[in-house]
């Protein structure tokens, strides 16, 4: 291409980013340097009569660099500037100096555009605690998570069953209610971790049992406009029914139960599942990005909790598998540490199996959580006659372990279930 005219550089500075331009001003060909004082005088009528034949184009050139020292640089002419200062190039750039094609319609520079975009997270994360928070259930999962919360600037309000167990989200600037009823009446959007169905029922009030049931119950609270996001794993069955609740009231609901144990929730790692009201999914997105890493929207009510099942179950499989894999090295004489340190690399094993080998089993997830789900999956595949042989004998060695008094250490303490066979068999 040539730029024979000035009207020809203008064009190709909107069709175009120079390549050259990137450079330091050291390093521009002599091609795109400005010419002494001295010539520019001397060319002074010749550069007026270029401008005045422009004059109508109507656009401006804006070009900014970084120099070698880190210092910005940039210039902006105005149409009848621009074409003149063009006139001072060479008419002919070397081919190696062309630039490459970009998008006729970025007529603004990159920085710009990045700028914007940064101003618009920034804005984003202003704009977090203009909507009241409420978390329910402060165990293992929910305390964590609402502290990610609250440290990243949201309005938080908390309630737990057992108070104490929110003394240190006040601590961290949270607010405390004494019923689920009160916190959803106050909140825009309240999230719940629950144990299990039983308890996430007992919250909204289909049983009248203790302090978080009948009047006191989140659905008593929550109103038109204002949105649930059950983060507890529960069936599907459990999962709609509380939908039902909810969205009688005008409120929408939106399922999500998390992947992941303690540490992802600590880290703000959680893998969320999310199925209901797509409208409070993209309202409650950029709260779910500070609990976690990523997040998926399955559709209905129901999905969600379908795939977390089938998750856990998966997972619950792989741990009993596991636990077998290190006991039978252990009895012809093998070291189960080799499986740990990358003979199956897989972060659950080697997370887990140093502790196994130690037979230290500190809880991150715990066993009984782990069973329930197994047993939810196993509903779940009987409901549409799906065989899940595995998985029942899975399920079956941590109801063992749970007979042994091992509901409250962490899941994969599964593996005494088969020690203690071991021993009978002995």
């Amino acid at each position: 291409m040539h730029l024979n005219r000035p009207v020809d550089y203008l064009r190709s500075e909107i069709r175009f980013k120079p390549k050259a331009l990137d450079w330091p001003l050291t390093h521009w060909p002599s091609e795109f340097c400005f010419q002494s004082i001295k010539t520019k005088e001397k060319r002074k009528k010749k550069m007026s009569t270029s401008a005045s034949k422009c004059e109508n184009i109507g656009h401006s050139v804006t070009t900014s660099r970084t120099l070698a020292n880190g210092q910005a640089f940039g210039f902006i002419i105005s149409s009848s500037r621009a074409m003149a200062l063009c006139s001072i190039f060479c008419p002919r750039i070397p081919l190696r100096f062309r630039p490459k094609p970009i998008s006729p319609l970025l007529s603004k520079p990159l920085f710009s555009l990045s700028y914007r975009v940064y101003s618009s997270l920034q804005s984003t994360k202003d704009e977090l605690g203009t909507v009241s928070i409420g978390f329910l259930g402060m165990g293992i999962m929910g305390s964590p998570m609402a502290q990610n919360l609250i440290k990243a600037g949201c309005d938080v309000t908390v309630w737990n069953r057992t108070k104490s167990k929110c003394d240190p989200l006040v601590g961290l600037g949270a607010k405390y209610k004494s019923s689920p009823e009160e916190v959803t009446a106050t909140c825009d959007l309240t999230f719940a971790m629950l144990a299990d169905p039983e308890s996430a029922n007992l919250c909204f009030a289909f049983r009248q049992i203790d302090v978080a049931c009948g009047k006191n119950g989140a659905v008593f609270g929550i109103s038109s406009g204002k949105g649930y996001v059950d983060v507890s794993t529960v069936d599907a069955a459990s999962s709609m029914l509380i939908s039902k609740q909810i969205k009688d009231t005008g409120a929408l609901f939106l399922e999500a139960p998390v992947s992941g144990s303690k540490k992802p929730a600590e880290d703000g790692q959680l893998i969320f599942l999310t199925a209901g009201d797509k409208l409070l999914y993209e309202k409650a997105s950029p709260y779910l990005d500070i609990m976690g890493k990523s997040r998926f929207y399955l559709g209905e009510v129901g999905n969600g909790a379908a795939m977390k099942l089938v998750v856990n179950m998966i997972m619950g499989s792989m741990m009993a598998s596991f636990a077998e894999g290190i006991l039978l090295s252990q009895k012809v004489g093998l070291d189960p540490n080799v499986l740990v340190e990358g003979a199956i690399n897989a972060p659950m094993y080697s997370l887990k199996g140093p502790s196994m080998i130690k037979s230290v089993y500190p809880t991150a997830f715990p066993l009984k959580h782990q069973q329930k789900d197994m047993r939810l999956a196993l509903g779940l595949a009987e409901s549409v006659s799906q065989s899940t042989p595995i998985a029942a004998a899975a399920n079956e060695l941590y109801k063992v372990a749970k007979s042994y008094g091992l509901s409250d250490e962490d899941f994969s303490a599964v593996i005494e279930a088969l020690k203690a066979a071991k021993s009978r068999e002995a």
